[in-house]
């Protein structure tokens, strides 16, 4: 499976902003975007010339180190965005966000994205009573996510939901039963993704 093995913490001071990459530690003084708000780099703090496209550019790559995905990934997900129905941008942001990976993070059972990956790849997650160890499975309204009994990472699990303080009001989570469930698709105003999708969709466009 292919992933990026970089720094995280540079990669949230490139982007000027918490993607929330590393968990606990980002919630503590110890964050690098909190000691070091500059890009990282010889010219980090230079002026950087701002043009239509870096804007554009700058807004994907946000999007995509949000989500933890490699470029071709993200622009898979773009192209069968583009095939629905819907607004682009939107219905870009509604795959992302359903993802098994994406749910099981904002279930509160994963500190990070990152871990809830490397959780689902290990098999520590089921949907409606099937194990599924695909981090891009896409999760549909009404199913239901849970950590089967005989899981060795419920301790972690555990430690995990003592970092949540909300979750995600298309969603719902017992975190005590470590089970969550589906309740429908996210709508726009439910996505807290820090992104101007339409930028993206307009840097595709070209």
């Amino acid at each position: 499976m292919a992933r990026d093995l970089g720094p995280k913490c540079r990669v949230c001071r490139r982007e000027g902003m918490k993607l929330f990459l590393k968990g606990e530690r980002c919630l503590t003084e110890k964050c690098a975007v909190e000691r070091r708000s500059y890009p990282p780099g010889e010219h980090g703090r230079g002026r950087i010339k701002q043009s239509e496209y870096l804007l554009q550019l700058r807004e994907k790559q946000k999007a995509r180190r949000y989500y933890g995905l490699l470029e071709k990934q993200f622009r898979t997900y773009y192209e069968k965005a583009s095939k629905r129905s819907g607004v682009t941008g939107e219905e870009l942001l509604r795959m992302l966000e359903t993802r098994l990976d994406n749910v099981v993070y904002r279930l509160g059972f994963a500190a990070s994205r990152a871990q809830a990956r490397q959780l689902v790849r290990h098999g520590h997650f089921q949907v409606n009573g099937r194990r599924v160890n695909i981090p891009s499975f896409q999760v549909r309204p009404n199913d239901i996510v849970t950590v089967p009994p005989s899981s060795s990472a419920q301790q972690v699990i555990r430690d995990a939901t003592d970092l949540v303080s909300t979750v995600a009001p298309w969603l719902q989570a017992d975190h005590d039963g470590l089970t969550g469930k589906v309740l429908k698709q996210p709508e726009r105003a439910e996505i807290d993704t820090p992104v101007q999708e339409q930028l993206i969709v307009e840097l595709y466009s070209k």
